[in-house]
């Protein structure tokens, strides 16, 4: 569960502006980014599109620390925000807080769900798993970032819930939420009873569109006998 390793190559920008944005990715396919935290002054940089587009691919880089070497000088540091075309697939712009290694992170981190096929609920008691959650908040230093957290369904019944305070969380890793008190240990997942909807026996649609079409024909023959009166 121990976070990847990313490296990205960037180039300090001056030229920033709307219109410089957008000439950086229609003519140079780059686009811009920005570096900061750590007590240090921003630094606006460029990064080549394709390099970060196909870094984000892996789950991975939205909880590792990363290491970007603008012009020789290298920063580590965590992805923060991405804004991303609406339509498109462009990555529009990116922000990267710099990281210390006496400092711990808040950082959201994926939630991996192991040993769903053999899961008790699921393949004995005709239960199905439903996912409450998808990430973790947690606090650590930079050393003990995981990549992930693991949620063990293997023994869970029909009726049973994961919360965050089941969770096995790596060493020198907290969660956010408990951090706040008990009331906030939130749901993870949970397995519960499939219900199959109660069929309709045969013959009962068509006896009810008789009966029907019978009360109809009933009412006509009132009315037929309320216009002779």
């Amino acid at each position: 569960m121990s976070s990847n390793e990313f490296t990205l190559d960037a180039k300090p920008r001056e030229d920033v502006g709307k219109g410089a944005s957008r000439r950086l990715r229609r003519l140079q396919g780059e686009m811009p980014a920005i570096i900061y935290g750590a007590g240090k002054d921003p630094l606006s940089i460029t990064l080549r599109h394709d390099d970060i587009f196909h870094a984000v691919e892996d789950e991975a880089f939205f909880s590792s620390i990363l290491e970007i070497n603008v012009a020789g000088a290298k920063e580590s540091v965590i992805i923060k925000d991405m804004q991303r075309h609406p339509a498109k697939p462009i990555i529009m712009h990116a922000d990267f807080l710099r990281v210390r290694a006496d400092v711990e992170l808040t950082v959201n981190v994926p939630l991996h769900f192991v040993n769903e096929d053999t899961c008790i609920g699921v393949r004995l008691e005709n239960g199905q798993i439903s996912h409450l959650m998808n990430e973790l908040v947690i606090t650590c230093l930079p050393k003990n970032l995981p990549e992930y957290i693991e949620v063990d369904m293997a023994e869970l019944h029909v009726g049973d819930t994961v919360h965050i305070s089941d969770l096995k969380l790596p060493e020198g890793v907290s969660s956010v939420e408990l951090s706040h008190g008990e009331e906030n240990d939130q749901a993870v997942a949970a397995v519960t009873e499939i219900r199959l909807q109660a069929e309709e026996p045969e013959g009962t649609a068509d006896a009810a569109g008789d009966e029907g079409a019978a009360d109809s024909a009933d009412d006509s023959s009132d009315d037929e006998d309320n216009s002779g009166e």
